[in-house]
């Protein structure tokens, strides 16, 4: 009885008294469970249910809901993004020791809720793994891009339970950035089947998401060196390794698609993995491949042999 007061306690402690209470009546933020729920259902579903479902059917011919669900995360990436710099780095957001702001101001609960906005986008890109679930592609559903996936909306949550704003609003301001050009790439895609294997920048998309890695990473790191910032310093033991894993993970990505293998005739490489974590082929659709490793994998009509990348 002792443990579980404490754990009453505790939970109690961490849920209530020292999280950000203008968050606490926003959809999903008032405890951890509708969350858990969700992330439970999608893994159930993706991992499970909707496999066995699809078993003996056709896959689903939803290449137009693709196309909207592509141009509607152009559209709201964007406004993140814009919103990134109007409220916070135009007005003297700080890239290397930014507090977070709790006051019921305007300005900062404007700032926290653009954050809220930012994880209710990663609850949306659940359904990455859902299309490829319903278009029977579950060679795509990889240990990798599940755990990413699922690994996001944790993170994001917690970071808005508890400092939404501050220095963490950078890595959602750079990954909104790159997921502009990275979904307008996967939206041209499903817009029309001549522009796959024909966009030149797709592959300086992968330098692009390379460097958010790389950026994010650094500026987590400078923390280390901020002994008077009141930014908290937990989060670095989560972010920083995280960050290195991807950053990594690209990297092999791109020297297994763009640097190693070199065909002997022109075709297309294998699209860009979406978040590090799987071939996008505008949300699955189908395109030709080269062989790369395992989590890059594409459901073509080719056998695409590679290893698999240790997580």
């Amino acid at each position: 009885m002792l443990v579980l007061r404490y754990l009453a306690s505790f939970y109690h402690y961490v849920n209530y008294e020292v999280s950000d209470p203008r968050v606490n009546d926003w959809f999903l933020m008032g405890t951890p469970w509708p969350g858990a729920t969700i992330l439970g259902l999608y893994l159930m579903f993706v991992l499970k249910w909707g496999p066995k479902w699809m078993e003996h059917r056709k896959p689903f011919r939803i290449d137009t809901i693709i196309k909207y669900y592509n141009l509607a995360q152009v559209i709201i990436c964007a406004y993140l993004f814009v919103e990134g710099l109007r409220l916070g780095y135009l007005r003297g957001y700080s890239f290397l020791c930014q507090p977070v702001d709790y006051s019921p101001t305007e300005i900062p609960t404007a700032i926290a809720r653009r954050c809220y906005y930012y994880f209710l986008v990663k609850v949306l890109d659940l359904l990455d793994t859902i299309f490829f679930v319903l278009r029977k592609k579950q060679n795509q559903v990889s240990f990798l891009h599940v755990y990413h996936h699922t690994g996001m909306v944790m993170l994001i949550w917690s970071g808005v339970k508890w400092f939404p704003g501050g220095h963490g609003v950078f890595m959602g301001f750079i990954n909104s950035f790159v997921h502009v050009v990275m979904y307008f790439y996967y939206f041209l895609t499903s817009v029309s089947p001549k522009y796959k294997g024909n966009l030149w920048w797709k592959k300086y998309i992968t330098q692009l998401q390379i460097i958010q890695f790389g950026m994010i990473f650094l500026q987590w790191f400078v923390l280390l060196f901020q002994p008077n910032c009141s930014f908290p310093k937990w989060p670095l033991f989560v972010i920083l390794p995280q960050n290195l894993f991807m950053f990594c993970l690209f990297l092999d990505f791109y020297y297994h698609a763009y640097m190693k293998r070199k065909p002997a005739v022109r075709q297309p490489v294998t699209d860009l993995p979406q978040n590090g974590l799987h071939g996008s082929d505008a949300n699955g659709k189908m395109a030709a491949a080269v062989a790369l490793p395992d989590f890059t994998k594409r459901n073509s009509s080719k056998q695409v042999n590679g290893t698999t990348p240790s997580p």
